[in-house]
């Protein structure tokens, strides 16, 4: 069971779920969720301010590269440094991509990180990293923050799709 800290505050969405299980799951529920949108409605964003399930997707595929290199480096590295990222500076070229080409995008690498995360826990799950912002993780947090982000944007776009 994952509990929220300050180097995994995500970690509150999973409750008892176990992560990997999660992020197996969220390419799928993301496709079912874009058919109920439609594309129609697939760049309205609910709110001003607020990303549009379009760019949703697009986030959740850079985040999913970013979230790769960081296991990775996790697993290759001693006491690797993660290298945080500000996911407002990297969403002004969201309108380039089509959700279609954001969510293909997505189920690729997440597949390819969920078959790492598989093969590599649970002998790697407490292999050390650090965040710069968020202070010690582990392979395991940085997996259950994977999982809990996936929770979070997912209820974004339920949202989106149930309005």
């Amino acid at each position: 069971m994952a509990t929220g800290t300050a180097a995994n505050p995500y970690a509150n969405f999973l409750g008892a779920d176990d992560p990997v299980e999660v992020i197996a799951a969220t390419a799928e529920r993301l496709e079912e969720l874009a058919r109920k949108i439609g594309p129609g409605r697939m760049s309205v964003a609910p709110a001003p301010g607020k990303w549009s399930a379009r760019e949703i997707f697009c986030h959740l595929a850079d985040a999913e590269i970013a979230f790769g290199f960081r296991l990775r480096q996790t697993l290759a590295e001693e006491n690797h440094t993660i290298q945080p990222w500000d996911q407002e500076k990297w969403a002004p070229v969201y309108d380039a991509y089509a959700a279609e080409e954001a969510l293909a995008t997505f189920r690729a690498l997440r597949g390819w990180n969920v078959a790492l995360i598989r093969a590599a826990l649970p002998e790697s799950g407490d292999k050390p990293a650090y965040h710069p912002e968020r202070g010690a993780m582990t392979f395991r947090t940085i997996v259950e923050t994977m999982a809990g982000h996936d929770r979070n944007h997912l209820g974004q776009v339920e949202r989106i799709a149930m309005a």
